[in-house]
């Protein structure tokens, strides 16, 4: 019997897993389980399953968001983070039956649990006012939070700092990030950061004497782009500053006997397209050594998706005996897991291809659990021992699986115009027939520094599944091909990165002969939007195009986005103020009388990072100048209304693409 087609719905059907985390004693892991409920809201659970079972057991139950499983040291409780009551706050599990606890009732919330290694604290960040007191703390009741919303809404905002939005928070406050202690014999809170900075806590050490956390400390905050890796000292508070000032340092770890520091970052030689370094830091001689000089990949997780929701773990994390430090890297469309010796020797642990998108390593047998995607597998759970076997230990979404159709893309390279080496894939529609001619769409990714690869994406699925050919690529100005290349875009937008975009799709008209050249298709959203906008400003190639949360004007872009002040001067070498020229140069505005392609706007009402005024100066822009175009808003969504947006208005947003193709296509 044949599979059906996925449909736009699908994303809602499936399980998708994040975090795992082994147990002390390596027998089991917890992870964490979302997925889409009846009322089309989305809720998260916890789970565990021992590594030689294949049944895992549900720990928590609810339409509640669930998450950050801590196991505590002697394996008898679990902390986490739960929403059930209204905002996140922390609860502890214990193990041998009974319900969970609540630990905090933080008037906004506490997040990110870690335990100390003896198991008598637990660390924590919440979110605070200057004069809050953490020993009083008490919550809203839902109806108190939703008065206090109503009320809130009815006053004035009195900006005063540069920085005041955020795509992902909306407006700000003068709350801050700190970081907590909590004390689970005692039950009583010690606040450990103070100051008008947030704090982001990164580890304890193993005697519970210090803790780690990135931050920038300086007065000029909100005019510099950068953070510092500091410690803590817990007893007398005293703060030191551990990397220079000079760049962008942040998710360190101590090693199991605290004498050294693995810590990520970089000086922002290539601004914030700079490749990521690892680095180790020795406490008792206050040496800095950089184990990855000479590498040339992208250390973390860096593809683009849509169907991966909740955080995982992508190192650095530290081997028993101090030898080695384990990572996610990013390299050639796929994500794998890497060991490097502390000579900087580097050695990959998993790489199939795939997309490693978290792990959890046990070091008494020097095992790990590991996280994958594929393009035809949402997720599962690989049980990785110390010989590099890998089994798998869970068989997620096998009903969807077993019902729907999902296609293996086909690598594909070629050389752009100018003999750069770009890579990509290409989807073949569902129901393939040789001989048949069929159209295409061109997707182009975000970022620009990003890059699509071996992972499920269920946007590329469907558009196959509604007969389309689909190709993506990485063109320059993506991670995984090295400095150079993720470098190669900045100061040449719509330059080299467009013929890379043109450069595939000549390779593949002239490759694949089921394509029909006259009828080709294009998208992208955020940088992928610019693209879409650049191209259809540049070329009649394309017999339609449908442009999401997209930049149109530069000028503007500098004063509305919650990154413009930074990002133009970034990313194209100009500020408004000293070459406004050379931004409209690069406007795809500029070229609207250009326009033949019917254009499709999608764009959120609240996205603060592409605002809704660049698809709205495109769209009156091209109507006035009587071209074929259309403008849809999305209600209260932001940035990412295609990864993680209100489930419905995802389905709305994947409606329109189809059948903005259908009818053009």
């Amino acid at each position: 019997m044949a599979k059906r087609a996925i449909s736009t719905k699908d994303f809602m059907n499936l399980d998708v897993f994040s975090d795992p985390q082994f147990s002390p004693d390596g027998t089991a892991f917890a992870y964490v389980s979302t997925n889409v409920n009846e009322q089309k809201e989305y809720e998260s659970n916890l789970f565990v399953q021992r590594v030689d079972d294949e049944t895992s057991k549900q720990w928590t139950f609810g339409h509640d968001k669930n998450s950050n499983p801590r196991f505590s040291p002697n394996g008898k409780s679990v902390v986490f983070q739960s929403t059930r009551s209204g905002i996140p706050q922390l609860w502890l599990l214990p193990l041998d039956g009974g319900e969970a606890k609540q630990l905090t009732t933080f008037k906004n919330g506490a997040v990110n649990p870690e335990w100390s290694k003896d198991g008598k604290f637990i660390v924590f960040t919440a979110s605070l006012e200057q004069d809050d007191d953490v020993t009083v703390q008490k919550e809203l009741s839902k109806e108190e939070m939703k008065k206090e919303k109503e009320e809130k809404g009815k006053k004035p905002l009195h900006v005063k700092n540069l920085r005041y939005k955020s795509d992902a928070q909306g407006f700000l406050d003068e709350k801050k990030s700190q970081i907590v202690l909590y004390d689970v014999e005692k039950e009583t809170f010690t606040q450990l950061t103070t100051g008008d900075f947030h704090h982001g806590f990164q580890d304890i050490s193993p005697d519970g004497s210090t803790i780690l956390f990135s931050a920038n400390l300086s007065i000029e905050e909100e005019y510099e782009l950068k953070s510092d890796v500091y410690t803590l000292d817990v007893s007398t508070k005293e703060i030191t500053k551990l990397t220079d000032g000079e760049g962008s340092y942040y998710t360190a770890s101590f090693s199991p006997s605290g004498k050294k520091i693995a810590y990520l970052g970089h000086k922002q030689e290539y601004l914030n397209a700079t490749l990521t370094k690892l680095y180790i830091y020795d406490v008792e001689t206050g040496e800095h050594t950089c184990l990855s000089e000479g590498w040339d990949i992208q250390i973390g997780d860096m593809i683009a998706g849509d169907t991966r929701l909740g955080s995982s773990e992508n190192g650095p994390v530290w081997s028993q005996d101090e030898n080695r430090v384990f990572f996610i890297g990013s390299d050639k469309g796929a994500t794998n897991l890497y060991e490097v010796g502390m000579q900087g020797e580097l050695n990959e642990r998993y790489n199939m291809d795939s997309h490693v998108f978290g792990f959890s390593y046990d070091p008494s047998k020097d095992s790990f659990v590991v996280g994958v995607s594929t393009p035809t597998n949402p997720c599962n759970f690989y049980l990785l021992d110390a010989s590099l076997h890998a089994t798998q230990l869970t068989d997620a979404n096998r009903d969807f699986l077993d019902e729907v159709e999902v296609g293996e893309p086909e690598a594909i390279s070629f050389k752009a115009e100018d003999g750069w080496d770009v890579h990509g894939w290409l989807l073949r529609p569902y129901g393939f027939e040789e001989g048949k001619k069929y159209p295409m769409v061109l997707e182009i990714h975000g970022g620009p520094h990003v890059m699509y690869g071996q992972t499920f994406f269920h946007e590329m699925q469907l558009l196959a599944a509604q007969g389309y050919v689909v190709l993506y690529t990485n063109p320059r100005g993506g991670h995984g091909y090295g400095q150079e290349f993720v470098n190669a875009c900045r100061g040449d937008y719509g330059g080299g990165d467009y013929r890379d975009l043109m450069s595939a799709v000549d390779y593949a008209v002239e490759t694949f002969n089921f394509i029909d050249k006259d009828r080709l298709g294009v998208t992208g959203g955020s940088y992928g939007g610019f693209m879409t906008n650049w191209i259809v400003g540049h070329t009649n190639r394309f017999k339609a195009a449908v442009t999401q949360r997209s930049i149109s004007n530069w000028l503007s872009f500098y004063g509305v986005s919650d990154i413009g002040y930074f990002f133009n001067k970034w990313q194209h070498g100009h500020d408004l103020l000293d070459d406004p020229e050379a931004l409209w140069d690069i406007s795809p505005l500029k070229y609207a009388g250009n326009v033949e392609t019917p254009l499709l706007i999608l764009h959120s009402e609240n996205d603060y990072r592409c605002p809704i005024e660049q698809g709205e100066q495109l769209f009156v822009t091209l109507k006035h100048l009587k071209k074929e175009t259309e403008f849809v808003r999305f209600p209260g969504s932001n940035h990412e209304l295609s990864r993680s947006g209100k489930p419905e208005l995802r389905v709305e947003r994947l409606n329109y693409i189809c059948d903005w193709f259908e009818k053009y296509l």
